[in-house]
């Protein structure tokens, strides 16, 4: 009983001995460089987001901010590298967080928890995922792409298998009865050039990376996958409005950090990425490619991920995809 007696004193000792390191932690923060970990290759809607707050994030705290891109096992390379660092702010995830979202459900043995693991700094941007064919493709809308796809094979290019826009195409192939050939790639880079190059005919991706393309002329817009009409996008037609009621998919980009972040450091990210993301020139870029500025609190954001992987774990389980 003495023994026991001991151990449980030590533990309020030890917490007040803890209490003071946190706090002198979270007031000298930040006292270094902060990485902005992208978990896919350069150029994709994270990569672009992270490279326009990459500025007035280090304007704002004093201390240089660089992006780092990690691209790997559809972006859980780098999400496990995050999760596995120093829970002190200086490492930060920024990705589609759809895409933590599917892991779980997708992934047989992975190799680390998002939802335990990592928690919300607040989520940045949404942008609808456009549905896009090679010019050559003879389809002007989505009833004619559907028709077609019954009478010859067409590459769907997966900007990575089991990612928010893989699982997009899958909902509308099933939704609409069209049939595709789906050809995995390790990026959304990666499957705009190959559908651009014409190996690959019909791509579901996120706007921000994908407009620049149809405003190009380079791929065909035939969709969008919101409830209502973009005015950025002129006369194009919802993907609901084509025959498939309700369906709505897209990317969200939002940062995380290492689970156990002192409270008071996730809480002057979260106000200090708002503001970056927030900031006119920054706001005004995204717009102009489709992504829409939103922002939450560190515990909406939690809340949300929740809700997304409930969501997303029932479309995985339809379509039975697993990854080892």
């Amino acid at each position: 009983m003495a023994f026991n007696r001991r151990k449980l004193l030590s533990l309020p000792l030890a917490a007040v001995v803890a209490a003071p390191a946190v706090q002198a932690q979270s007031a000298g923060w930040p006292s270094k460089t902060i990485r902005i970990v992208v978990p896919y290759p350069p150029g994709g809607s994270s990569d672009i987001i992270a490279r326009a707050i990459s500025q007035p994030l280090s304007d704002a705290l004093k201390q240089s901010v660089i992006v780092e891109n990690k691209p790997g096992a559809n972006g859980n390379l780098g999400a496990e590298f995050v999760a596995r660092s120093a829970p002190d702010g200086y490492t930060l995830l920024l990705c589609d967080t759809g895409a933590l979202a599917i892991s779980p459900s997708v992934y047989t043995k992975l190799s680390f928890d998002p939802s335990t693991d990592l928690r919300g700094a607040t989520m940045l941007a949404y942008s609808p995922h456009l549905l896009v064919v090679h010019p050559s493709v003879p389809a002007n809308n989505l009833k004619e792409l559907i028709a077609l796809s019954k009478t010859r094979d067409l590459n769907f290019a997966v900007t990575a298998t089991g990612s928010a826009p893989h699982l997009a195409g899958v909902a509308l192939e099933r939704a609409s009865g069209a049939r595709w050939v789906y050809v995995p790639y390790k990026g959304g880079v990666q499957a705009i050039q190959d559908t651009v190059a014409g190996q690959t005919q019909v791509l579901m991706n996120g706007m921000l990376a994908t407009l620049p393309q149809v405003q190009g002329g380079k791929l065909k817009l035939l969709g969008v996958s919101k409830g209502t009409r973009m005015p950025l996008i002129g006369e194009t037609p919802t993907i609901a409005e084509q025959g498939v009621p309700g369906f709505e998919s897209g990317t969200w980009q939002g940062v995380l950090v290492t689970k156990g972040t002192p409270e008071a450091i996730v809480q002057r990210l979260n106000a200090e990425l708002i503001r970056a993301i927030r900031t006119p020139d920054v706001r005004a870029r995204l717009a102009g490619q489709g992504a829409e500025v939103v922002t939450m609190a560190p515990a909406e954001q939690d809340k949300f991920f929740r809700t997304e992987r409930e969501r997303w774990a029932k479309v995985v389980q339809q379509a039975q995809i697993k990854l080892d």
